[in-house]
């Protein structure tokens, strides 16, 4: 494509008349570029792109987006700002892709993954060829990929999805975190169905109050679009049981679906039965009463399924084709992960890292818990301070050991982050164990039969990251680990 030709999609204010080379790629990282690339110019957090451009060049960039003129021998294409410009280029570049598709995505504080691995999995199983992004992976048809990202940028995920099209996917699902749309990273996405979890602390480090982060998350429903297209209506599945909703109502044009288990809803669940197993609810709909059954555990799941449940419905999958998809559901990688080793006790790993979701799944294990439960649990460095008091005092309000550890102290301290988490527990009861690894050995080394471990945080992780150095650690590992040098 050439450069004059992508240019014509931004702004008409935008003028530039110098060169038109070929541009083979777009790039913001200058590891990336390769001859014949354009590459865009970002403020960072750390870095800022501008200072690489003439790296860029000597790399094989043919012309450079940025925000200010930059001494170089190739075009230099001045904009007022290059993230939303990134979006607009990027969408043009992989030509519109996600006008081909199906897309629906997620967000909210919890849930993001399970919610969108379900959906996956019911339009996979409906014969349709699925594309997902997320915290664990990309995966495109049957082939997978590392993110760094729960939302990756506007020029990655563009290509994700002009891949997709490339391999025939019917319908993407994807999770949309808050940062991605504070950021920008999902303009130019053309969502079909918006699905919210809930909204509860976290990222407070980066949206410093909790107005705001339910602003970012709004714009994900604002951003829906404005016109009752009959031939491919939008589509917004709402938590009635949070509150955040009644707002997000207000601020979308988009048809609206709710589901719910406490307040009055489209799609809501009644008698709940918990186990260590899985759960059976009853499923209220417009189309009459099912029941279901999961090997899914805990309230949290059944809000999950429910969420599901409504996107599908409005893609127009079955009911029945939906809950047969849903009950063969073994569970997803690190959510409320069961670790079987030959012991006589629960061992459980499970990605909460919020107040609210450990909360979610301590109540859960308390619903079938028959002695004591511990809880192994620490909080990421250079992430939301505040949260770690409140998640210590959950912990030893809900458990009955608590055992504080670390998890991904990054650039900090781990002890300064255990004094955090500790302003939280005053006067409880709990032990301080800094090594993860220990922690998770001492919690199975005191565990009896009919007890329950949960270690909390990392979930589906693979890796410790301390300083500046990236470790191999999984939780499940660990887990093991211990039980097989306790038990021989």
């Amino acid at each position: 494509m050439k450069l004059h030709t992508l240019l014509s999609n931004l702004h008409s204010l935008t003028k530039f008349e110098g060169e038109n080379p070929d541009i083979a790629s777009i790039e913001h990282d200058t590891r990336k570029v390769v001859p014949g690339s354009l590459f865009i110019c970002i403020k960072g957090y750390t870095v800022d792109g501008h200072d690489f451009a003439d790296q860029a060049v000597k790399a094989g960039a043919v012309a450079v987006l940025a925000e200010k003129p930059l001494p170089l021998t190739v075009p230099v294409v001045v904009v007022k700002d290059t993230q939303r410009a990134m979006a607009v280029l990027a969408d043009a570049f992989y030509g519109h892709p996600t006008q081909a598709l199906r897309l629906i995505g997620i967000t909210g504080t919890n849930g993001k993954t399970t919610t969108s691995h379900l959906i996956e999995r019911i339009f996979r199983d409906a014969g349709e060829k699925t594309g997902l992004i997320g915290t664990m992976f990309t995966k495109i048809g049957d082939k997978t990929y590392n993110t760094k990202n729960t939302t990756p940028d506007s020029i990655t995920l563009q290509k994700a999805f002009h891949e997709m099209c490339e391999n025939d996917v019917d319908t993407a699902v994807m999770e949309v975190s808050s940062h991605a749309l504070e950021l920008g990273r999902v303009h130019g996405c053309d969502f079909d169905i918006a699905v919210f979890t809930n909204l509860t602390q976290d990222h407070l480090d980066f949206h410093g109050t909790m107005e705001r982060y339910k602003h970012a998350k709004s714009l994900f429903f604002s951003q829906l679009g404005n016109a009752f297209l009959q031939n491919r209506p939008k589509f917004a599945i709402l938590n009635a049981d949070d509150e955040a909703s009644e707002d997000f109502i207000k601020w979308t044009a988009a048809h609206i679906l709710t589901y719910g288990i406490d307040r009055p809803a489209d799609l809501r669940a009644r008698d709940i039965s918990i186990t260590a197993k899985g759960t059976e609810f009853t499923l209220e709909t417009p189309q009459g009463l099912r029941r279901v059954t999961l090997k899914l555990a805990g309230k949290f799941s059944v809000y999950n399924v429910l969420a599901a449940i409504a996107a599908s419905l409005c893609a127009g999958i079955a009911l029945d084709e939906i809950i047969a998809s849903i009950e063969d559901v073994e569970g997803v990688s690190g959510r409320f992960e069961l670790v079987n080793a030959g012991q006589d006790f629960s061992v459980i790993v499970d990605y909460a890292h919020t107040p609210d979701s450990l909360e979610n799944v301590l109540r859960t294990v308390s619903e079938f818990a028959r002695k004591k439960i511990f809880v192994v649990i620490g909080c990421g460095g250079d992430r939301d301070k505040s949260k770690r008091p409140i998640m210590a005092r959950i912990a030893c309000d809900l458990a009955t050991d608590p055992i504080f550890t670390s998890d991904n102290p990054r650039s900090e301290d781990p002890a300064a982050i255990l004094k955090d988490m500790e302003a939280g527990a005053a006067g409880k009861t709990y032990q301080v164990i800094p090594d993860r690894k220990d922690a998770i050995g001492y919690a199975v080394s005191k565990a009896t039969a009919g007890d329950v471990i949960l270690i909390a945080g990392k979930g589906h992780e693979t890796y410790q990251i301390i300083g500046d150095k990236i470790l191999d650690f999984d939780d499940r590992v660990a887990a093991k680990e211990a039980i097989a040098l306790r038990f021989g």
